[in-house]
């Protein structure tokens, strides 16, 4: 499931801002780009992002900056370098002859009197919590939007199985004509090569009978209504229910095939492949749910 999430915390003179962005995918991965200087907290962030999440290619990237009052740079002098500049200025002052001194602004002109270098970064304990916060926020609001995104996705399921239910009432209408035709195409046939000669009806009726046993859907019919019945009851309890649904569409697809392979009618069959054309529908939306 897709979505975005961003949190901010500030606390102990650290600032953290984390952003975490979901796209579809059938399993859990996680990609967690943390500061060097929070390296040892990334158990920590992905037993929290998996306790969150279940299914998703996430991605979640973590920016730190000093706190509130909190410079980021630091000013350093040099005053062993600062020294040694103002003693060999004024050597070179005597032996050249040049009267006067040097001033301090000359003196922090200098190269490495004065560096800027980055502040100290924050102790990892003092990290943690602020870090638990701002994590949590955003998790908070990825999982709004990805419920947003599931809420719409579940409407669409059900209308997918409402299709799929009109095929399987529209196989178990059809089948009954499809034994017929059977038998009208058995005895055509067997007219075609017999001719005016006496066809045996008890014969033409066994066949018939051994063909419909063999291509008999009904308990396949039987399974797809249990399984789209159970589709309805996840949705309707909602939560996680991807993998469920995953199973269920499994199944779903499994008893189809079995019509498709058994079905010796044009009508069955076309009813079989559209069927099929809506599972794989289904198939797809699922993988988009958690």
């Amino acid at each position: 499931m897709t979505g975005f999430g961003r949190g901010d915390a500030a606390g102990q003179g650290v600032s953290l801002t984390v952003e975490a962005r979901s796209v579809n995918h059938r399993h859990l991965d996680v990609a967690l780009r943390l500061p060097r200087a929070l390296a040892a907290l990334e158990p920590e962030a992905r037993r929290l992002i998996q306790s969150r999440l279940e299914r998703g290619r996430v991605d979640v990237a973590v920016q730190i900056a000093p706190g509130p009052g909190q410079a980021v740079q630091r000013v350093r002098a040099d005053a062993p370098l600062a020294a040694e500049y103002v003693a060999r200025a004024r050597e070179l002052g005597r032996e050249v002859g040049v009267p006067g001194d040097v001033t301090l602004a000359w003196v922090l002109e200098r190269a490495g009197v004065l560096r800027a270098e980055e502040a100290e970064a924050p102790a990892e304990a003092t990290c943690e919590p602020v870090l638990v916060e701002a994590l949590g926020r955003a998790l908070d609001e990825l999982v709004a939007r990805r419920r947003t995104e599931g809420e719409a996705l579940g409407v669409e399921l059900r209308k997918l199985g409402a299709d799929l239910g009109a095929q399987v009432d529209l196989i178990e209408a059809r089948a009954p004509a499809a034994v017929a035709r059977r038998e009208e195409r058995l005895r055509e046939r067997i007219r075609t090569l017999l001719g005016v000669a006496t066809v045996d009806e008890g014969r033409i009726l066994t066949e018939v009978a051994i063909w419909a046993d063999k291509t008999d859907v009904r308990e396949e019919l039987t399974r797809l209504r249990a399984h789209l019945t159970q589709v309805a009851q996840v949705l309707d309890a909602g939560g996680q229910v991807g993998r469920a649904l995953d199973f269920l569409v499994q199944e779903l697809h499994r008893e189809v095939n079995t019509i498709a392979s058994k079905a010796d009618d044009l009508e069955l069959s076309q009813a079989a492949l559209a069927a099929k054309g809506v599972i794989e529908k289904m198939r797809e939306q699922v993988q988009n749910l958690e």
